[in-house]
């Protein structure tokens, strides 16, 4: 298990290097300027930290609501994903399309490469992060 303090440094380098590396390759890749693309990353990237927290709020409610307990089976979990991304994907759509004055389409495209990225980003970064800082074991018992 980690410690508050580790998930906290986890959670913010992660985050910081996720800016540091995507503004600079999406203002290329999409030919817009680096101070724009890293306005548009940090307000997406605060936008999904507190969409996070309130999805999971209210789809924890709704679970507790209609079942009495919160635990995800997997076909649950599935569901829950791709409902997070779907929602945080039409939150953010307006707002990529008008901060880069593009279509709905463009950002539609960007959007879904930001999400790629982002996949593939969390798996490489969580497993240097435990290459570097492994977990404490936790030792399984009887409680």
């Amino acid at each position: 298990m980690r410690s508050t303090p580790d998930r906290i440094r986890q959670a913010v380098s992660f985050e910081l290097i996720g800016i540091l590396i995507v503004t600079p390759l999406f203002a290329w890749a999409f030919d817009h300027p680096m101070g724009d693309m890293g306005i548009l990353v940090v307000l997406g990237a605060t936008a999904a930290t507190a969409w996070n927290y309130l999805f999971n709020l209210g789809f924890d409610h709704l679970l507790n609501w209609r079942r009495g307990d919160v635990r995800k089976t997997l076909p649950l979990r599935v569901v829950h994903a791709v409902l997070f991304e779907a929602t945080l994907l039409v939150l953010l759509l307006p707002l990529f399309a008008w901060w880069l004055d593009v279509s709905l389409l463009a950002a539609l495209v960007m959007e879904i490469s930001f999400a790629t990225f982002y996949m593939v980003y969390a798996f490489v970064f969580t497993w240097g992060y435990d290459t570097l800082f492994p977990p404490q074991q936790v030792r399984q018992g009887g409680l």
